[in-house]
C-alpha cells in the first residue's frame, strides 16, 4: 500500500468516528419484512427531493479514489448500464445527458391519482418516472457527469444509463416482472445491469428470475445485486437475486472497511463497497444522502462499466473475477460479510490485468525456511573403537615422556647447583 493510499483510508477512518447514527429504520427492517415474495428496496429511503442546493465537497466515497488515475484510459463510454430500479430521472442535469430514454421501460402503472414529485411526468413509459428516488440516486453513482457547484460525479461518467421502472415504494415489484425487466436489458444492449432490490424468498435457477439472470449471462452481460440489507441479526441467509449463480453480490462497507452494520452477510456475499452517507442525484436536481447496500452496488456496477470499457473482450466471470482479485481484503481470502474484500476502483483498473476466471486467495506472509537436519551417526565400530584407544595411548605416552625428560632435568639442575655450592 503506498503511503498515499494509506494516508487517505487514515483520514477517512477518523471522518468516520464522527460520523451520525444510521437510521433508526435499520433496527426493525428485519422484523418489518418477514418472509416475502415481493422484491425489497435496499436503501434507507431517508432522503427528500427535490434539492436546491448542491453538496459542495467530495463525498468519502470519492476521496479514496485517485480520480485521474481511474479516468486514464476510459470513462465508460459506449458501455450501456441498466438501472433495474423505481425508474430513472432524466431531469436532473447530472443524469439528462447520460440516460437513454428510449431504451427505457416502465412495468409499472405511473399512480395518476396521487400526484407527488414528477407530476410533469406522468404518463410516461420509458422508465424516466421516479417518484421515489431510489433509482435516480442509484444511477448517479454509476454515470452522473460532473457539475460546477458539487463534488459529486458518477465512476463511469461517461457510460449511458437504461433506466427500467420495475418497484416502487410500495415495494409493488415481483420477482417475475424483475425477469422481464432484465431480458428488456437484454434485448437494449446493456452490458451492466445493476439491480439493487433483494427477496429472501427461496427462488431457483429454474424460476423465472433465475433463468433470466441465466440468459444475461449468457450474453457476457455483468450482472450486479446488493446483498440486502437485513444484516442487523448476524445471521447468514440467501437474497435473490444477489445468490444466483454468477451474478455479483455486494454488500455495504464503512469507512473503516468494514461491513455496515445493516448489510446482509451470507456465502454468495462477492465483494463490499461503500454505503454509509452516500450521496447522489435525485429527481430533479440536486444531491442528497443515503444508506444502503442499494448504494454499494451501483459502486460495483460503474467499476464494471469501466472494466468492460476497457476490456471488452473480456467475459462476465472475468470482469467480476477481476473486482474480486483486486479488493482490499482483511483476511488472505474471502469471508462471509465483506466477501473478498472491499472494491479498489484504482487497483481493478490498473493496467497489465491478466484475465481470470475466479478469485484466488492471497498467499500470504513467506513460511520460514525448514531447520537442517540434524546429522545421525551410527555406533562405533570394533576398528574405529581401537582406533580411539591408540590415539589416547599414544597421547598419555607421549605426556609421560615429556613429564620423565622434565624431572631428569629438574634432577640434574639440582645437583649441578649442590656441587657448585660445596666446591
Amino acid at each position: 500500500m503506498t503511503y498515499r493510499k494509506a494516508a487517505l483510508l487514515t483520514a477517512t477512518a477518523l471522518v468516520g468516528l464522527l460520523a451520525p447514527p444510521l437510521p433508526a429504520a435499520y433496527a426493525a427492517s428485519a422484523a418489518d419484512r418477514p418472509a416475502r415474495g415481493g422484491l425489497f428496496l435496499d436503501g434507507s429511503g431517508e432522503c427528500t427531493f427535490p434539492m436546491k442546493k448542491q453538496i459542495e465537497g467530495i463525498p468519502w466515497s470519492l476521496q479514496r479514489v485517485l480520480l485521474d488515475e481511474l479516468w486514464q484510459d476510459t470513462k465508460g463510454k459506449g458501455v450501456r448500464v441498466a438501472v433495474i430500479d423505481t425508474g430513472v430521472d432524466d431531469v436532473n442535469p447530472q443524469l439528462k445527458p447520460a440516460v437513454d430514454a428510449k431504451a427505457g421501460k416502465d412495468y409499472l402503472k405511473p399512480d395518476k391519482e396521487n400526484p407527488g414529485p414528477g407530476d410533469e411526468m406522468r404518463g410516461k413509459t420509458d422508465g424516466t418516472v421516479d417518484e421515489v428516488g431510489h433509482g435516480t440516486k442509484v444511477a448517479g453513482i454509476i454515470a452522473a457527469r460532473p457539475r460546477a457547484g458539487t463534488g459529486f460525479v458518477g465512476l463511469a461518467p461517461e457510460a449511458t444509463i437504461i433506466p427500467i421502472r420495475q418497484n416502487d415504494e410500495k415495494n409493488s415489484g415481483k420477482s417475475d416482472t424483475m425477469a422481464q425487466a432484465i431480458d428488456h436489458a437484454i434485448a437494449k444492449g446493456a452490458h451492466v445491469i445493476n439491480i439493487s432490490q433483494d427477496t429472501t424468498q427461496p427462488l431457483s435457477t429454474e424460476s423465472a428470475m433465475g433463468k433470466a439472470v441465466a440468459r444475461a449471462l449468457r450474453k457476457k452481460i455483468v450482472v450486479v445485486a446488493s446483498a440486502g440489507n437485513d444484516g442487523m441479526d448476524g445471521k447468514l441467509k440467501n437474497t435473490y437475486p444477489a445468490a444466483f449463480p454468477g451474478v455479483l453480490a455486494v454488500a455495504s462497507s464503512d469507512r473503516n472497511n468494514e461491513r455496515a452494520v445493516f448489510s446482509q452477510s451470507g456465502t454468495f456475499v462477492g465483494v463490499a463497497a461503500p454505503g454509509v452517507d452516500m450521496v447522489s442525484t435525485v429527481p430533479g436536481g440536486g444531491q442528497c444522502v443515503d444508506n444502503g447496500t442499494s448504494f454499494s452496488a451501483p459502486y460495483v456496477s460503474g467499476v464494471a462499466a469501466l472494466l468492460r470499457a476497457k476490456y471488452p473482450e473480456w467475459t462476465a466471470p472475468q470482469i467480476v473475477a477481476r473486482i474480486e482479485q483486486t479488493a482490499v481484503r482483511s483476511i488472505n481470502g474471502r469471508d462471509n460479510h465483506v466477501g473478498w474484500g472491499v472494491v479498489d476502483p484504482v487497483r481493478a483498473l490498473a493496467d497489465g490485468a491478466v484475465p481470470q476466471e475466479a478469485p484466488t486467495a492471497d498467499p500470504g506472509p513467506p513460511k520460514p525456511p525448514a531447520p537442517e537436519p540434524a546429522h545421525l551417526a551410527v555406533a562405533e565400530t570394533p576398528q574405529e573403537r581401537t582406533e580411539r584407544l591408540a590415539t589416547y595411548a599414544l597421547g598419555i605416552g607421549g605426556v609421560l615422556v615429556a613429564v620423565v625428560a622434565g624431572t631428569a632435568i629438574v634432577i640434574r639442575d639440582s645437583r649441578r647447583r649442590r656441587g657448585a655450592a660445596a666446591g
